[in-house]
């Protein structure tokens, strides 16, 4: 019964980041998965990583428990947070689109988040999550939470980070990181529409008897169909790029938050 009720608190601690970051990560947080399914694999994956790590240490239900468990949760919703950012990057690309080839007004409800998101940008996601799982994404997120307490342990800092703007100044950073991207990843298709509208607008002039507002979001939308079925292939080389970054800003972030691990651990 000791040996429990000394195991019990730090076990607690763990399963608050783990529970955390499941609600917020990339492909686990969808609405499509079972809470229970969430709830189970969490309490698994803290159970691991209790007996991996956690049986060395100590934790007590004292008037200061509290605080340890808001900043584990704040720990985990900031981490699974960094990884959902680079995903928005997809739908905020995609809304570029359909603002650029008419789709902007056929929106769709997507059951995953729970909210309105643009056509293309559900279109490039499906793909990216098929993409992602395909690349062992999944086993990527479990790393980032399993590894995390050899960069930030149970007696963190993240208060102090937090207060010195250290945290701020990072997510900052990966907001416009998040930005080139989605831009970056929109440019091609978004150029091509461009000189479309600048060609629509010579024709106008020189053949002002074509109705351009009747003819011109019909080419437009075979323009850019057009171009993002020859870019097709492309998508995999822009999401493993997209997901190298995601891991490498999850890293910044636990390196911001706590310390790198010696030279003989991940």
């Amino acid at each position: 019964m000791i040996n429990v009720m000394q195991a019990f608190p730090v076990f607690l601690l763990i399963f608050c980041r783990v529970t955390s970051f499941f609600v917020v990560a990339p492909l686990i947080s969808s609405r499509n998965v079972p809470n229970r399914f969430k709830i189970g694999l969490g309490t698994i994956v803290a159970i691991l990583i209790y007996l991996s790590y956690g049986t060395n240490q100590e934790a007590a239900f004292d008037e200061g428990y509290i605080l340890l468990v808001v900043r584990e949760i704040l720990m985990g919703l900031l981490l699974g947070f960094v990884a959902y950012m680079f995903l928005i990057a997809i739908q905020l690309a995609g809304a570029v689109l359909d603002i650029q080839m008419g789709f902007g007004m056929a929106s769709v409800f997507d059951p995953t988040t729970g909210a309105v998101t643009p056509l293309t940008g559900q279109f490039k996601y499906m793909i990216a999550m098929l993409i992602f799982l395909s690349m062992n994404g999944h086993h990527r997120l479990l790393d980032a939470i399993v590894y995390s307490y050899n960069w930030v342990p149970l007696d963190n800092e993240l208060f102090v980070r937090i207060y010195d703007g250290s945290v701020s100044e990072f997510f900052l950073k990966v907001l416009g990181m998040v930005m080139v991207v989605a831009f970056q990843m929109a440019a091609p298709i978004v150029v091509a529409l461009f000189l479309t509208d600048v060609g629509l607008g010579f024709l106008a002039k020189t053949a002002p008897q074509f109705n351009i507002f009747v003819i011109g979001i019909p080419i437009k939308i075979l323009v850019g169909l057009t171009l993002l079925l020859l870019l097709m292939p492309s998508l995999t080389y822009i999401f493993d790029h997209l997901f190298s970054l995601m891991a490498r800003s999850m890293e910044e972030l636990l390196g911001t938050v706590g310390e790198r691990p010696g030279a003989g651990d991940p």
